[in-house]
């Protein structure tokens, strides 16, 4: 009994009770006020706010222990199955992968999982480069209209499934690269932390390569990540990782610590723009600050190989969604139909767990 009364899940038992509590409030509320004629029920408009909340905190579980934020999910799947403008789902999406990050950074830095020391280093070149493509998206939305509109979906989709190919083709070497020598801004910094693994059951005492690219390569993601308005955890991963030589797992965590601490800046040009909207915005919040402190819980004890087939399991199927999405607005084919992206996602689902299976047979 004591154990749920300490950090961390002293702070998540008082989560899910203030969770429970407002949506009792909001059910009460909503039962009492007659609907208005034409209008929408009370009961459905809390409904969907309860679905908004469950789909978060998944969201945010699988996200996290993915070391990609919320936003990457989010952010495509809106995108590429819903008729929102992509303004504000973009704008949402960097509120969730934001809240995603902060809540997983305790758990993560606490184990020495997350690099602190890089993840200061490199949030000088992610925040700002972050408010800028966020200027970026709000003059594409103002002047490009619904090609505009396209165009984010379809380039979004091509970056993602070059992604995906390296995480198929990367094999092994990116779960635990071999860096021989650290550069000397690794040296100069300290930046080298080593961290128990539960999973090998020893101390991991990991080089650092090439800082300096990957500070030019960050400045680079975080327009990306503000622009996009999904975080930008889908390329703070693998960028630590190729350039780097950073193990996958340190890189998911440190991914994590940079969205919670570079997103908040991004969010502002949106904000100012009007494309917060607080209904849409607050249960998917909520439903991250659970699930993104479940998910780092995850992440500290789960294997390398298993970040890496969920990472091309939930890319794949976003790539689908936002390529398809993006032609059938271009009018070049018609929108798949409900079938075809549930058998899509099934595909996608037994490839990976086939992976997952033949992989952990092979290291037992």
């Amino acid at each position: 009994m004591s154990k749920w009364l300490k950090p961390p899940w002293l702070e998540l038992n008082i989560m899910l009770a203030l969770g429970l509590i407002t949506y009792l409030v909001i059910l009460a509320a909503v039962m009492a006020v007659p609907t208005p004629e034409g209008g929408m029920a009370g009961g459905v408009i809390w409904g969907w706010l309860v679905g908004f909340f469950v789909i978060s905190t998944l969201i945010a579980l699988v996200a996290t222990v993915g070391g990609i934020g919320g936003g990457v999910l989010f952010t495509p799947f809106i995108l590429a199955f819903t008729p929102i403008d992509s303004l504000i789902a973009r704008g949402t999406g960097l509120i969730v992968a934001m809240f995603s990050g902060l809540m997983a950074t305790g758990p993560v830095c606490r184990s020495g999982l997350a690099n602190v020391k890089m993840c200061v280093f490199l949030c000088v070149a992610f925040g700002v480069s972050c408010f800028g493509g966020a200027l970026g998206a709000v003059v594409v939305a103002e002047h490009l209209g619904d090609w505009g509109e396209a165009a984010v979906r379809m380039l979004l989709g091509l970056v993602i499934g070059g992604l995906i190919l390296y995480f198929i083709f990367g094999g092994k070497k990116i779960e635990w690269p071999d860096v021989k020598v650290s550069d000397k801004i690794t040296q100069k910094l300290d930046l080298r932390q080593p961290f128990y693994e539960p999973s090998l059951k020893k101390v991991v005492d990991y080089g650092l390569t090439r800082m300096g690219w990957l500070f030019a390569g960050i400045l680079f993601v975080g327009m990306g990540s503000g622009f996009f308005g999904m975080g930008a955890g889908w390329a703070i991963v693998p960028f630590q990782n190729v350039i780097a030589g950073t193990p996958i797992k340190v890189a998911a965590a440190n991914s994590v610590v940079l969205l919670g601490m570079g997103d908040c800046v991004a969010v502002w040009p949106y904000f100012m723009m009007g494309a917060l909207i607080p209904i849409l915005a607050a249960p998917w919040l909520a439903g991250q600050v659970v699930g993104g402190l479940l998910g780092a819980l995850v992440l500290v004890q789960i294997k390398a190989g298993f970040v890496r087939w969920l990472l091309i399991g939930l890319m794949g199927f976003s790539c689908w969604g936002l390529i398809t999405r993006a032609l059938s607005m271009w009018e070049i084919i018609e929108r798949p139909p409900h079938w075809m992206n549930g058998l899509v996602l099934l595909i996608l689902l037994t490839f990976v767990m086939i992976n997952i299976v033949r992989e952990f047979r092979l290291k037992d």
